[in-house]
């Protein structure tokens, strides 16, 4: 009996070291901006046995509207089997809801952009044995952060390596006002300019031929699939090579949950070819 008790109290204990030792795939963390002057939260998943002796690459996974730091978690908790899978990083950010992840001309303290682009990059940088380069480091994200992770993308090349969307607000002149978006921008019609510009489609000029992989999912049951079908056609056009799939589906995490599948397919095969 006394033997029965030790083996079952020896199976209890490694049961919680499994269970914790899992749990820790998950880290919450508190990242600072300077350029806002407050706390971030995101969510960093990482393999499970991470080496430090080792370089991991990363994707950076933004949210939609309305969304927030665990939407993506919370979404697709098989993201914690993708990471292990093609040993990567994935961080989930905070975009504060609505903002498009813009430095906002209109509102000083909104400066997401540099947050993405530079202070949560160089925070991860600095705290998980990561590829400290662009070869190593991808973004993506559904919706309202489809837009962020091109628009992000695309103005910062030496910083991302490769890019996605996934039900993107790729084009948002045709919406001045929905999400919120005029009070980060100004109204469209003291505007029209700047809405072009902080717009995906208005920053296709910054893109050479094959020097961002991009790869760009839409369903065509979805209000976005207009504008992500022209930004196929502008990017065909201009001759940028980039993988475009429309399929059926709408605005939703049935789509999305089938779609990040695919896509972190994508930058794991950019990751290996890009290894020195």
């Amino acid at each position: 009996m006394k033997k029965l008790k030790t083996s079952f109290f020896l199976s209890l204990f490694l049961l919680i070291c499994v269970t914790v030792q899992s749990q820790a795939q998950v880290d919450t963390v508190m990242t600072f901006s300077k350029s806002m002057s407050k706390e971030i939260k995101a969510v960093i998943i990482s393999p499970e046995r991470l080496d430090a002796s080792k370089q991991y690459p990363v994707t950076y996974l933004l949210h939609g509207y309305s969304g927030n730091y665990k939407s993506w978690i919370e979404g697709v908790p098989e993201l914690v089997d993708l990471a292990e899978r093609y040993q990567m990083i994935i961080v989930t950010p905070d975009g504060n809801f609505d903002s498009w992840y813009w430095d906002s001309p209109e509102k000083p303290e909104s400066n997401y952009e540099t947050y993405i682009a530079q202070e949560l990059v160089s925070f991860v940088d600095a705290n998980y044995p990561t590829i400290n380069s662009k070869e190593g480091r991808a973004i993506t994200g559904l919706s309202m952060g489809g837009h962020g992770a091109l628009f992000l993308a695309f103005r910062h090349q030496d910083i991302f390596g490769a890019a996605g969307s996934q039900s993107g607000g790729v084009d948002i002149t045709p919406f001045p006002e929905s999400w919120n978006m005029k009070s980060y921008l100004g109204a469209k019609s003291n505007f029209p300019q700047r809405w072009k510009d902080y717009s995906v489609m208005g920053q296709i000029h910054l893109l050479s031929r094959d020097r961002l992989p991009i790869i760009i999912h839409c369903g065509t049951d979805d209000f976005f699939y207009p504008a992500n079908l022209k930004l196929h056609e502008e990017l065909t056009y201009q001759n940028i090579p980039h993988t475009f799939t429309a399929n059926p589906g709408g605005h939703n995490w049935d789509y999305w949950k089938e779609s990040v599948q695919y896509q972190l397919l994508f930058f794991h095969n950019f990751f290996r070819s890009s290894k020195p």
